[in-house]
């Protein structure tokens, strides 16, 4: 047995390419636009692990209610350096949900809500402001 992917629904297809490839530097391995079926899959990877895809499904015109993702739990990427990982998604909108104030661990929500954990490369990193007295916000 291999793992392939895991499969997401997104409702704005340009928003969830900007959080996963612009925030979390995953880049587009391939995609397929079905008309007969009107979705368009695109499947993405980090550069450290690209067999580990995650594909986006978007039904065209699609108002269906994907639910709050709290019942699918979270994708979990190791990154670098976490601060400079958070500062680097807050610029771009990103509501950090779990700042990272232990130096290791963070979570943010994807625009269609699907919870991201970000796990600090190695030993944690020294408690830091603004992240060390930053409260949580929302759920993750």
């Amino acid at each position: 047995m291999r793992y392939l992917h895991t499969m997401i629904r997104v409702h704005d297809l340009d928003a969830a390419l900007k959080f996963f490839c612009q925030g979390l530097g995953l880049h587009e391995v391939r995609r397929m636009d079905n008309e007969a079926g009107k979705f368009t899959l695109v499947f993405l990877a980090a550069e450290g692990s690209p067999q580990a895809e995650i594909e986006l499904t978007h039904n065209w015109g699609s108002d269906e209610d994907y639910g709050s993702a709290r019942n699918f739990g979270h994708l979990a990427f190791e990154v670098e350096d976490i601060y400079a990982s958070c500062a680097h998604l807050a610029a771009l909108g990103v509501t950090i949900n779990r700042p990272p104030r232990d130096g290791h661990m963070a979570f943010v929500r994807s625009p269609d809500l699907i919870s991201i954990e970000l796990l600090q490369k190695g030993a944690r990193l020294p408690p830091a402001e603004p992240w060390a007295s930053m409260p949580n916000t929302g759920v993750w």
